[in-house]
C-alpha cells in the first residue's frame, strides 16, 4: 500500500546529490515521498541512499560536475532503461530492496547484463518516488521543452556511428565548431541515448549557441521508448533550436546503426526528411563497410565518413576505396570552410549565413 511522507522528508530531499538528468526540475516542488517504487515509470523522480559503490563512483550533478559518492550518500535519480554496450543494459525497474545506478547522468534501473570489462553497477537503496505536497510522483517530462512543429527553416546534419565509442561526439563537436566559426548560428542536439553530460559539455565547449538533448525534452533514457514518442522528442529539439535562433543543427544518434531505436528512426522516411544528410563514424575500415552497406540499405549514403578511424591513414585509405566516401577527420570538420563545403551541396546555404 503506498504511503506518502512530507516535511519530515523535504531536508533529506533538498540535500541529496541531484543528478544531471534532473537538472530541469524545480527542486522545491519535491516535498514528499511515496514508497511504492516498484510502482516508478520512466521519468519518475527516486531518492536513493548509496549502499554499494562499484563502477560508477561519482555522479554527474546537474551543475555540470562530477560528484565523488560515499557510502550512504543521498542521489536524486529518474527511472530509466538503459542500452551501453560497453556498459550495461538495464530496464526501467526499481527494487525497493535495491536498485542499479546504470549511468552517472542518473539513471537507476535494473541491470539486465554487462559488459565483461565493467564492475557490477553501483548500488543505491530506494527510499522513495519524490512528490509534490498534493501527493503527485513528479517525472521529468513536466519539466519538459513543450512538444514543437518540426520547423521548416532549420537546416539539420545528423551523425550516426558503427558503435559506443567511435567517434560521433567529437565528430559533432567539431562539425558543430567549424560551422560555428564560419559565422552560422548552432545547435548541437543529442537525439537518443541515456542522459549525461559528456556530450552535452563536448557541445557547449564547441561553441554551440543552443545545446539540448532529449532530457530536456522529457526522457532519462530513449532505450524501449515508443518510436512516436522519440520521433515527438527529435522535432521538439529542432523547434527549439530554430526558437533560439539557430539556422543549422547538428543532431547525435547515440549508439550503432544496429541498436533497436536508432534503427528505427533511421528506416522512417519522416524521420530522415528531416536531415540533409548523414556523418557516420567508426573505429576502422571494415566498421566504415559494414555501417555504410547497412545505411544505403535502407536509403542513406552517407556524406562522409569520420570518427576514430581517421587515426589511421591505412583505414581511410581502406575505407575510402570500399566505400567510395570521403573520409573527413576532426581537424576538418573545426575548419570554417570545409565545415561549410560539407554541406554547402546540400542546401542553400548561402541564405543561413549570419549578416554581420
Amino acid at each position: 500500500m503506498k504511503t506518502e511522507k512530507f516535511f519530515n522528508y523535504t531536508n533529506m530531499i533538498q540535500a541529496a546529490k541531484w543528478a544531471f538528468s534532473t537538472r530541469r526540475v524545480r527542486q522545491y516542488d519535491a516535498v514528499g515521498l511515496r514508497d511504492d517504487v516498484e510502482n516508478a515509470t520512466p521519468g519518475d523522480l527516486v531518492l536513493g541512499r548509496i549502499q554499494k559503490i562499484s563502477s560508477h563512483r561519482r555522479i554527474q550533478l546537474r551543475s555540470g560536475r562530477p560528484n565523488e559518492l560515499y557510502p550512504d550518500d543521498l542521489i536524486v535519480a529518474a527511472c530509466g532503461a538503459r542500452y551501453a554496450s560497453d556498459q550495461f543494459e538495464g530496464i526501467a525497474k526499481i527494487d525497493p530492496l535495491g536498485t542499479d545506478l546504470l549511468a552517472g547522468g542518473g539513471c537507476l534501473g535494473k541491470m539486465r547484463v554487462r559488459n565483461d570489462k565493467m564492475k557490477l553497477p553501483t548500488r543505491v537503496l530506494p527510499i522513495g518516488l519524490l512528490t509534490t505536497a498534493a501527493g503527485a510522483v513528479l517525472n521529468l517530462n513536466q519539466y519538459s521543452l513543450p512538444p514543437a512543429v518540426r520547423p521548416q527553416t532549420l537546416t539539420a546534419i545528423g551523425v550516426v556511428g558503427s558503435s559506443m565509442n567511435s567517434g560521433k561526439t567529437d565528430a559533432t563537436a567539431s562539425l558543430v565548431h567549424g560551422l560555428s566559426q564560419a559565422g552560422y548560428r548552432v545547435a548541437a542536439l543529442k537525439a537518443t541515448g541515456t542522459g549525461a553530460f559528456g556530450d552535452y559539455n563536448a557541445y557547449v565547449d564547441a561553441g554551440a549557441d543552443y545545446t539540448a538533448d532529449f532530457t530536456d525534452a522529457g526522457l532519462v533514457s530513449t532505450y524501449e521508448q515508443p518510436l512516436p514518442r522519440i520521433e515527438q522528442v527529435i522535432d521538439t529539439l529542432l523547434g527549439a533550436a530554430a526558437n533560439n535562433g539557430c539556422n543549422i543543427a547538428v543532431v547525435e544518434f547515440a549508439d550503432g546503426v544496429l541498436q533497436q531505436e536508432t534503427a528505427a528512426l533511421l528506416k522512417n522516411p519522416k524521420v530522415r526528411s528531416a536531415f540533409i544528410g548523414f556523418l557516420y563514424a567508426a573505429p576502422d575500415s571494415l566498421a566504415a563497410f559494414g555501417g555504410t552497406s547497412t545505411l544505403k540499405q535502407i536509403g542513406i549514403t552517407p556524406l562522409a565518413l569520420t570518427g576514430l578511424i581517421t587515426q589511421s591513414p591505412l583505414n581511410v585509405r581502406e575505407a575510402e576505396i570500399a566505400t567510395g566516401l570521403p573520409v573527413i577527420s576532426r581537424e576538418d570538420l573545426r575548419d570554417p570552410a570545409q565545415a561549410s563545403n560539407l554541406i554547402n551541396s546540400n542546401t542553400t546555404i548561402e541564405k543561413l549565413r549570419l549578416v554581420v
